[in-house]
């Protein structure tokens, strides 16, 4: 094996477990949407998110949501009013997250018109083919 190989195999190894423990962070269905919609900024309610998640249950909402905030990349805020309200915003760890989200979001912009697949996840990729 050249010294050039190596040395790539090596940086790759070297990336191996930082992709692994962001991925076991973010993974799942709806920790990145969740993200997503808390970059805005302002606080959401769980009702707001729950209400922009089409089809996420009541049960992998509040999973996703303690996941991410044991994570540190949500901040839950409850308020002790009648009726109780509860909002979520990003933390700085979270916000954090953003830059390499939007450069992922750049990459599969780049090569969605390559997968045929695509239709299946929404109607705005039917229009950007």
């Amino acid at each position: 094996m050249s010294k050039e190989v190596m040395e790539e195999t090596t940086a790759g190894e070297n990336l191996l477990c930082p992709i692994r423990y962001a991925i076991d962070i973010v993974g799942g269905k709806w920790k990145l949407p969740i993200i997503c919609m808390l970059a805005g900024g302002l606080p959401t309610r769980y009702s707001s998110i729950k209400r922009k998640l089409t089809g996420v249950t009541n049960m992998m909402l509040a999973q996703s949501l303690k996941e991410l905030e044991a994570a540190g990349l949500v901040h839950r805020e409850q308020y002790n009013e009648i009726p109780p309200r509860v909002e979520y915003t990003l933390t700085e760890k979270g916000k954090s997250m953003i830059p390499p989200l939007v450069k992922l979001a750049e990459w599969g912009a780049a090569h969605i018109r390559e997968d045929k697949t695509c239709a299946a996840f929404c109607e705005r990729c039917q229009s950007m083919k």
